[in-house]
């Protein structure tokens, strides 16, 4: 470990200003101020004020449309307003002396509202100037829409392909840009949620609570290291603010009911957030498609707990804490839609499986100087999953501990880095993975990332971002299994280094300040994403020297305002290399590799994002998304025309639809929101759904459904909520054999005190 930690903390101490250069006595205050296009205040205006160093300070304007950030060292800032619906041009000021600085920032309605950006670099970035593949929606954003979980969120933002397996609580997996389902990294308050090798079910992460949710398309891992090789998705708990407190009551369809409460708020130094949620449902009770049986054994529950702290000991240091208790149980009745081979053997009553996931983060910022910073962060995991069935029970466990030292130096006004590592320190263990001795055994995992990113800006105009992360895989020996179906061998340790470039520009070709609200972006992203193996694909191998699975992407787009920027549209081509894919090496297989599995598997995925996003002054809010894709199965190395059965080469990726669509509609008018969506996609190919691969491929018709509601506020702290979801009880499958709810109907009401 110590070994691991000498490079790092030389490049800290390159970057680290001396003790003279980080005593700024001279302090200053910035008074700003927000007007909407008519030129009035605006009150409760997000204020945000980035320093070179890449850190943010937040405030909120008062009834008179003002407010002061004090304790500001002297230095260049940009100041820049997030209102829902509207949007401000960055002003740069430069504070200079102890007297109280002044700005003013104009709003202009937009159809996309400045936000932070977390995820798209090591530090805070604006949407404005991330250069990547970017989309945020905001707390604002899900409580309009009602949408409860993030699976459901994820239907606004194009690019990935969501597919669950029933009702509440069913496996949901997200395949990005034509990736695997293991493929996207999930965070949490920086707290990574995938389980040992990157798999994760979106099937009971809820979406309350959170502040904002922001999705990052394509690989990440120069930025986040393993797991991040199809995008990333990082949501962040609600902290701080005007003290207030919240409650929503919902009972709908299938058995179905929610309680929900929570409250933020801050006070001098101190701010704080707690949430807690509550979710049953019944489930499936009708007769099933395939069979005249009663379906039984579909019912779900889960409780979600998050509590958060914040502190600012000093005026320019800031420490977090955030932590974490979730916990669901669900039945799992399988397959009893299609039936396509006629092996349908009625609902398993048995077979249940339970969540107990319990997590926490502590993480400390401290300025130096306006243009040095200094961010650290550690977080603890630990993943549990039993199942229980008709071939008895097991249990798998996930263990993780990572830390996270980071240095930021803005050289310049137009050119700022970072440096810095990452330990990640993992464990899995699961009933079926055993030694020598025939009990459980683990596997265990250290990756040591090491990272440097530079950030150009030219102007308004243009934006570069250039990082490079070296990983150090090790993967500690593993023992024989001499009695397992197939014996597995004494496997050594193995290290593994894999370097990751990510290059990211945006470029205005026209600024929004010379043309009424229009402007004009191209953007650009290129770089790779590497996972590493997960513990049955390392347990159930005789390859010693196992590798990550590999992309290589590009992509390239235009993002046009027109309206005034009322209008926002976007077009973004794309293409993925996914190569070193593990596979299963046996029948037409078998002379390509000596071992069981290798990495001798190719795909690819190439197609085109599109949307339209449009906000109008009568309150209405429009987005409308559609994604291309072509995927193809490659052939294996050093095979002309041999792919992994029972595919061939050529063949689509398994539940990869070529044509994919979403409309979003929401009306705002006084105390009435009013919202309808509705989404579908073209057919995909699957397999047999009770026997799997060995059943055959099947293809699985498309299917669009539509959503709609309302909300209406009774009084300032009361609102009433209903929505219609499957609104035209259409009969489909998202995944082949597991029919989707029907038609339900939910109401309920939110109550909230201290807006």
């Amino acid at each position: 470990m110590v070994r691991l930690l000498r490079f790092p903390i030389i490049i800290a101490l390159l970057f680290v200003p001396a003790p003279a250069a980080a005593l700024d006595t001279v302090l200053s205050s910035l008074r700003v101020a927000v007007v909407d296009p008519q030129g009035q205040p605006v009150a409760a205006a997000l204020v945000l004020v980035r320093t070179t160093n890449g850190l943010t300070r937040e405030a909120r304007t008062g009834s008179s449309g003002t407010c002061t950030i004090d304790h500001l060292r002297l230095g260049t800032y940009s100041v820049m307003a997030s209102v829902e619906g509207f949007r401000s041009d960055p002003a740069a000021i430069d504070v200079r002396s102890d007297a109280i600085a002044e700005v003013r920032l104009s709003l202009r309605v937009s159809a996309i509202s400045e936000a932070i950006v977390v995820s798209a670099a090591y530090v805070d970035t604006p949407l404005s100037e991330a250069p990547g593949n970017v989309s945020v929606l905001s707390q604002v954003d899900l409580q309009a829409r009602q949408l409860s979980t993030v699976a459901g969120a994820l239907a606004l933002v194009p690019g990935g392909t969501v597919a669950h397996t029933g009702g509440a609580g069913s496996l949901t997996s997200l395949f990005p840009r034509g990736g695997e389902s293991d493929y996207t990294l999930v965070l949490v308050d920086g707290i990574r949620m995938n389980s040992f090798g990157g798999g994760f079910d979106f099937g009971h992460l809820s979406a309350f609570g959170m502040d904002r949710m922001e999705v990052v398309r394509g690989p990440q891992s120069a930025v986040f290291g393993a797991d991040a090789i199809g995008g990333v998705i990082s949501l962040r708990t609600r902290l701080g603010g005007n003290p207030t407190a919240s409650a929503q009551v919902e009972t709908g369809g299938y058995g179905t009911n929610r309680f929900a409460t929570g409250t933020t708020g801050g006070r001098n130094a101190l701010r704080w957030g707690a949430h807690v949620e509550r979710v049953t449902s019944r489930g499936w009770t009708n007769l099933a498609p395939a069979s005249s049986d009663r379906v039984a054994n579909d019912d779900y529950a889960a409780t979600t707990v998050a509590v958060s702290g914040g502190w600012a000991p000093a005026p320019h240091s800031t420490l977090r804490a955030d932590a974490r208790y979730m916990t669901n149980e669900r039945g799992n009745p399988g397959p009893f839609g299609s039936n396509p081979i006629g092996i349908y053997s009625g609902i398993d009553l048995v077979s249940r499986g339970k969540n107990n996931n319990g997590m926490g983060s502590l993480s400390f910022t401290h300025e130096w100087t306006t243009r040095s910073a200094l961010r650290v962060q550690s977080t603890y995991a630990d993943l549990r999953s039993q199942f229980v069935s008709g071939f008895g029970e097991s249990d798998a466990r996930t263990r993780r501990w990572t830390a996270h030292a980071q240095v930021d130096h803005g050289a310049t006004r137009a050119l700022a880095t970072s440096f810095g590592v990452d330990l990640n320190v993992e464990r899995a263990d699961s009933t079926y993975v055993t030694g020598s001795t025939g009990s459980r055994i683990p596997v265990n995992r250290l990756v040591a990332g090491y990272f440097g990113e530079a950030r150009f800006k030219w102007s308004s105009r243009l934006f570069v971002t250039a990082g490079l992360r070296v990983e150090q895989i090790e993967r500690r020996r593993l023992d024989a299994d001499p009695f397992g179906f197939q014996p597995r061998p004494e496997l050594g340790a193995d290290r593994v280094m894999s370097a990751n470039p990510r290059v990211a520009g945006s470029f205005y070709i026209r600024t929004s300040d010379r043309s009424g609200g229009n402007w004009s972006r191209l953007h650009a992203t290129a770089g790779t994403g590497i996972r590493p193996p997960d513990a049955f694909e390392i347990a159930f191998t005789d390859n010693p020297g196992l590798k990550p699975e590999r992309n290589q992407s590009a992509d390239a787009g235009l993002e046009q305002a027109l309206a005034g920027g009322r209008l926002i549209v976007d077009a973004t081509a794309f293409v993925n290399h996914y190569n070193d894919l593990i596979v299963a090496v046996g029948g037409s297989l078998k002379g390509y590799s000596r071992y069981r599995t290798d990495n001798i598997s190719n795909a690819r995925a190439r197609g085109l994002e599109t949307s339209a996003t449009l906000r109008t002054r009568g309150g209405l809010e429009a987005r409308v998304t559609y994604t291309y894709l072509d995927t193809a199965v490659l052939a294996v190395d050093r095979s002309p025309d041999a792919a992994p059965p029972p595919f061939r080469v050529g063949d689509p990726l398994l539940r990869r639809p070529r044509h994919q669509a979403a409309v979003d509609l929401l009306w705002k008018r006084h105390r009435l929101t009013v919202f309808a969506r509705a989404g579908g996609r073209s057919g995909v190919l699957d397999v047999e759904p009770s026997w799997g691969a060995f059943g055959g491929l099947y293809d699985n018709p498309g299917f669009a459904v539509a959503d709609a509601g309302a909300s209406f506020r009774l009084a300032h702290q009361i609102e009433l909520l209903a929505r219609v979801e499957n609104l035209l009880d259409r009969q489909y499958e998202s995944v082949f054999g597991y029919p989707a709810p029907r038609r339900t109907l939910s109401v309920g009401v939110r109550l909230a005190a201290g807006r």
